[in-house]
C-alpha cells in the first residue's frame, strides 16, 4: 500500500469519543521527549479533562539530537529535555506524578536482549500499578529506530497482558513520501477531536525549545523540528490505529 492511500484511510477513520478509543487509564509510550506532545498532546489533555489522566512514559533520554555540540554534551542535553517535557505536559494539564522517564539511550533503544527485557519489566510494573487498560505506541512505519523499538515494546506488553488494547499514533510516518510502498493491511482505528485542546497542544510542542533550534547554538547539523511536520501534527484530529 502507498503512503498516500494509508493517509486517506487515516482521514476516513470515524470520529469517536475518548471512552470508545481508550476506556480506563491509558499508558502513553513516547520514544523521545516531544513525541508525547506531537502525537498525543490532544489525547493527553482530553484524558485530564475527563478526570482520568494518562500515564506518560518517555522511553529514551533524547540526548542524540545535537551530537556535535560542545556546550550541550549528552548528559546536559538529556536533563534539559526532561525539563522541557515537564513544561510541555504541564501545558496539557497533566499532573507531574503522571510523567515518568525510562532514560534509555537515544537512537539505541533495544528490541531484544537484557535491555529490552528490563524495559518491559518496568513498563509492566507501571501498567499494573496504574491499572492501565490501553497503551499508545508509535506507528510501526514511523521512520526512526526508536519509534519502531517502542512499537515492539507495545506488542510484547500485549503478549504478557492480552487484555491490553494497543493503539498506534503516527508522527514521522505522516511525512513519508506519498508514493512510498509499505507492507500494511487496510488499517482500522479512530480519530479523536482535539479542537478544544489544540492551543494547549501547540503550547506543549513549543515548550520543546531545544528541538526548535532555540537553545543549542554550536551544532548547525543538530535536529530542528521541520515546519512541514508541525503543519501535519497541529490538526483538529489525532489518529489512533488499531494494532
Amino acid at each position: 500500500m502507498k503512503i498516500q492511500d494509508m493517509l486517506q484511510y487515516f482521514a476516513s477513520f470515524p470520529v469517536a469519543p475518548l471512552e470508545t478509543i481508550a476506556c480506563g487509564t491509558t499508558l502513553v509510550l513516547s520514544p523521545h521527549p516531544d513525541d508525547e506532545s506531537l502525537g498525543c498532546g490532544g489525547f493527553i489533555a482530553t484524558t485530564v479533562s475527563n478526570g482520568r489522566p494518562a500515564v506518560v512514559v518517555i522511553v529514551s533520554d533524547g540526548s542524540a539530537s545535537h551530537p556535535r555540540s560542545l556546550t550541550w554534551p549528552s548528559g546536559r542535553l538529556a536533563r534539559l529535555r526532561q525539563e522541557e517535557t515537564r513544561d510541555a505536559v504541564a501545558e496539557l494539564g497533566l499532573p507531574s506524578d503522571r510523567l515518568l522517564f525510562l532514560g534509555l539511550q537515544d537512537t539505541a533503544v533495544s528490541t531484544e536482549g537484557e535491555g529490552f527485557d528490563a524495559a518491559i519489566s518496568q513498563l509492566l510494573e507501571i501498567v499494573l500499578r496504574h491499572d492501565c487498560t490501553t497503551v499508545l505506541v508509535p506507528w510501526r512505519h514511523d521512520p526512526h529506530c526508536d519509534h519502531e523499538a517502542v512499537w515492539i515494546m507495545g506488542q510484547k506488553l500485549k503478549t504478557l497482558r492480552p487484555n491490553l488494547r494497543i493503539l498506534s499514533y503516527p508522527v514521522w510516518g505522516l511525512t513519508l513520501p506519498p508514493e512510498m510502498e509499505i507492507e500494511e493491511a487496510v488499517p482500522t482505528g479512530w480519530r479523536l477531536d482535539v479542537r478544544a485542546f489544540l492551543d494547549r497542544k501547540r503550547a506543549a510542542v513549543l515548550a520543546h525549545r531545544s528541538q526548535r533550534g532555540l537553545v543549542v547554538e554550536d551544532d548547525p547539523t543538530g535536529f530542528v523540528l521541520p515546519e512541514h511536520l508541525l503543519g501535519k501534527i497541529l490538526q483538529p484530529y489525532e489518529i489512533f490505529i488499531a494494532s
